[in-house]
């Protein structure tokens, strides 16, 4: 398989938003991830396939060799560690951030401020104990995987880390954001050996992509 690169994506915005970079060095994908069973789907090009994985999954998969290259949140890379990876590009897609948010009636800067111990869900555990412990503040976290917003509607959680991006489902959920803890974009990670053995595919794809990003921005 030294001729041949993988790339690994997940279903939703970073799929849709890195289509236009593949575009960009001429590679089409060949098949809707939407209306396809596949999870490995070709392109127009022959030494370059995708494959399907779930977000949290990216890194996994390139850092041990499942995947040459792939496309990735920074909050998956924080929480994941990162080891083993070249990081050589921030593509500033999927752009969103992850914030706390509490509910509408939660005096959130009163706890702070009287050094109240409280119950943060989140999955984004790195993320969240790393940001409340630069304010000093004491968290007990609960780590949840899903359906965040119902974590301070039920009592289980005083506030919620998360990701954030129109703030629509907060105000839907009538809870509020209260601090923006960082500012996330989708980067590029490349297996570090497969950019060793893969050089004279895998360089000109990260300066197609770059010039790509330079482009947009």
């Amino acid at each position: 398989m030294n001729d041949t690169i993988t790339l690994a994506l997940s279903k939703g915005r970073i799929f849709d938003e890195t289509l236009p970079l593949l575009r960009a060095a001429g590679i089409e994908v060949l098949e809707d991830p939407e209306k396809s069973r596949k999870l490995i789907l070709p392109t127009n090009q022959p030494n370059v396939r995708v494959v399907l994985v779930r977000a949290t999954d990216v890194p996994t998969y390139v850092e041990h060799g499942g995947a040459d290259l792939g496309v990735t949140g920074k909050d998956t890379l924080i929480e994941h560690g990162g080891q083993g990876l070249y990081q050589p590009l921030d593509l500033n897609i999927a752009r969103c951030r992850v914030s706390v948010a509490v509910r509408a009636d939660f005096d959130y800067a009163s706890a702070v401020r009287q050094g109240s111990r409280l119950r943060v869900a989140t999955k984004y555990t790195t993320i969240a104990r790393e940001f409340f412990a630069s304010k000093g503040v004491h968290v007990d976290l609960i780590k949840l995987y899903g359906s965040m917003e119902l974590a301070p509607l039920t009592g289980l959680a005083d506030a919620i880390v998360d990701l954030v991006s129109t703030g629509n489902t907060l105000k839907a959920n009538h809870l509020v954001e209260v601090e923006r803890i960082m500012d996330i974009s989708s980067r590029l990670v490349v297996n570090q050996a497969a950019l060793k053995l893969k050089q004279s595919l895998i360089r000109p794809l990260i300066r197609t992509f770059a010039d790509a990003v330079d482009k947009a921005t």
